[in-house]
């Protein structure tokens, strides 16, 4: 242990010199540098060409591990692209926008198997035929090109094909870093990566990577993308993110390609089997344990019976999304958030009867919220983009009006208290779930909603809410996915607001070039996710000055820049080969 220890602060000690000192002595003899003795420099030479060249192997080789490890997980992985134009005083607006959902099947390279219902083959053919033009000339995204970013190289990774050139030392949020070029050899193939590489001082894990695959076999060939990883356990480093842009990528005949897509990943610890522990936890009663026997516990009453058949619909329908890894286990930061504005309404309107309505928050990106049972749930996307309170009690008040109109106790809600209705695969559970209301319903929690927040705090600051709204109709148009909606209605279609629309009325004009006014938030801005556990937090960024209009972003991609540490908190369940050994 000590002489790797030894090796490794040599290395470090080389490579914290200028890139030029392994170059022979005419460079530095141009830098005003006596030349030392050629035997000498010569030796100094090789034994910094040996250090560096240890260096590179043991990250190669944490790298190739890395890629060995990653197969036992089957992480979920969302994908969301926005083609934009340029616009000279907002810099870029959406012009269209393609959303992908599925898990990462590593037992098969890299593949994904979608959530999202796919049009049948015969469909597509027929499609095909039926408009060959606008298929020649249109661009048709696909998941797996963005999801071979999570993969710098998976079969070809060593000094053979690839050559290194240390930069300089880094840090990226409080790791320290080793900053190295990579580019493929000549004669090495196609598909190789090419671009630049961190690789964290400890144990040499590649933390992040920006580059390009060059031309050959790889479908992400010609996209530059920006991938990181984050430490969700001891030694354990795994994919969480990944940026792409392209402002000229060519495509067609004499056609270019603008977009910007994120990438995220997570729910790696999924099947860790929580509940198959606890059948070899040991569990110690009191040696005489204490009942209460002053209340003779009578039997529960029809209206008790039914009150709990519609709870254990609700607790199924739950623990099975939770399940699937569409939905964060229940927490304290931002699920407490949104029961204290969802009480702030409650309380106002003297809803005291009422039971403890709960709140979720759905992983995805899509702009949704629904309810099920007494339990609301809203989007990561949705919260990300929400300016202010008043907006977020918005929202949650339409499905407030829901529950106290009594849409939470139906028949079709009711059916998932049998357990094997949600026995489906991950891949179909979207596609199996029926929580929409109708739109009887929808119209009747809109009226009901208004009622909550004319009386409640928020009634002197609805005109923000409404503002959001006519942010919301002028984007949809141009990004139709991020408005869609997996398990509730659609919060807009088309150009129209199709919840809460009359809150627009009382709201200001809509001005997109004006900087003061922020109707939504970029994606992204609210939420963190931890890609282990899914478990969420709110971001903590201290807030930034806008200096322009084109600083604003409502509704849109941005450049992902985690902050990375190391892991410092509980360990959960890892596989013994995945830890540093």
């Amino acid at each position: 242990m000590t002489r790797v220890i030894a090796l490794t602060a040599a290395a470090f000690l080389v490579l914290s010199q200028p890139i030029s000192s392994p170059i022979s002595d005419a460079s530095d003899a141009g830098l005003g540098r006596a030349p030392g003795p050629p035997a000498a420099q010569q030796g100094a030479e090789s034994t910094e060409s040996a250090a560096a060249a240890l260096l590179e192997e043991r990250f190669i080789a944490r790298e190739n591990q890395f890629l060995k490890n990653v197969r036992s997980y089957s992480p979920r992985i969302e994908t969301y692209i926005q083609n934009f134009r340029p616009d000279p005083e907002l810099g870029s607006v959406p012009t269209d926008d393609h959303y992908f959902l599925g898990r990462m099947d590593f037992h098969r390279g890299v593949a994904v198997r979608s959530f999202l219902p796919q049009p049948s083959l015969a469909r597509r053919i027929l499609g095909d035929l039926a408009d060959p033009i606008t298929r020649f000339y249109s661009m048709h995204y696909q998941q797996q090109p963005f999801a071979y970013a999570i993969l710098m190289d998976t079969r070809r990774f060593d000094r053979q094909h690839y050559q290194f050139e240390f930069v300089r030392r880094e840090f990226l949020g409080d790791i320290r870093c080793m900053v190295f070029d990579v580019t493929p050899r000549r004669h090495a193939g196609g598909g190789l990566f090419r671009g630049r590489i961190w690789v964290e001082d400890q144990d040499e894990n590649i933390v992040r990577f920006n580059g390009t695959y060059t031309s050959g076999r790889t479908l992400s060939s010609g996209i530059h993308f920006d991938s990181w990883r984050e430490n969700v356990q001891p030694g354990l480093w795994l994919p969480v993110y990944v940026y792409s842009e392209e402002v000229d990528l060519a495509y067609g005949v004499k056609r270019t390609l603008r977009f910007k897509s994120e990438t995220r990943l997570w729910g790696y610890d999924l099947a860790r089997g929580n509940r198959q522990q606890e059948l070899t936890r040991m569990l110690v009663d009191a040696p005489a344990p204490v009942r209460d026997s002053s209340d003779p516990a009578p039997d529960p009453s029809p209206v008790s019976r039914a009150r709990e058949w519609e709870n254990q619909a609700e607790v199924n329908v739950l623990e099975r999304l939770e399940k699937a890894g569409l939905v964060a286990p229940a927490g304290d930061e931002v699920d407490k958030v949104l029961e204290t504005v969802v009480n702030n309404l409650v309380l106002s309107n003297h809803l005291d009867a009422l039971p403890p309505v709960h709140c979720r928050v759905l992983l995805t990106a899509p702009l949704e919220s629904i309810f099920v049972g007494n339990t609301i749930m809203i989007s990561r996307g949705l919260i990300d983009v929400l300016p202010d309170e008043s907006s977020l009690a918005m929202i949650l008040s339409h499905e407030l009006g829901h529950i106290v109109l009594g849409h939470n106790l139906t028949p079709k809600n009711n059916q998932y208290a049998f357990h094997d209705r949600l026995l489906v695969p991950d891949e179909e559970l979207l596609h199996h779930l029926d929580l929409r209301p109708t739109e009887q319903e929808e119209t009747a929690a809109d009226a009901k909603a208004i009622q909550i927040l004319k009386s409640s705090p928020y009634k002197d600051k609805l005109s923000k809410a409404g503002l959001f709204l006519r942010a919301m109709a002028m984007t949809v148009p141009r990004t139709p996915e991020l408005f869609g909606a997996h398990l509730g209605t659609r919060l807009a279609q088309g150009n129209q607001v199709r919840r809460m629309a009359d809150l627009m009325a009382s709201a200001p004009e809509l001005q997109p070039t004006r900087v003061e006014q922020v109707s939504a938030l970029p994606l992204g801005a609210r939420i963190k996710v931890d890609s282990w556990n899914d478990r969420i937090r709110l971001v903590r960024s201290k807030p930034v000055t806008l200096l322009s209009a084109r600083e604003k972003m409502p509704f849109e991609v941005t450049p992902l820049f985690p902050h990375l540490t190391r892991f410092s908190g509980k360990v959960e369940n890892v596989r013994e080969e995945n830890l540093n050994q």
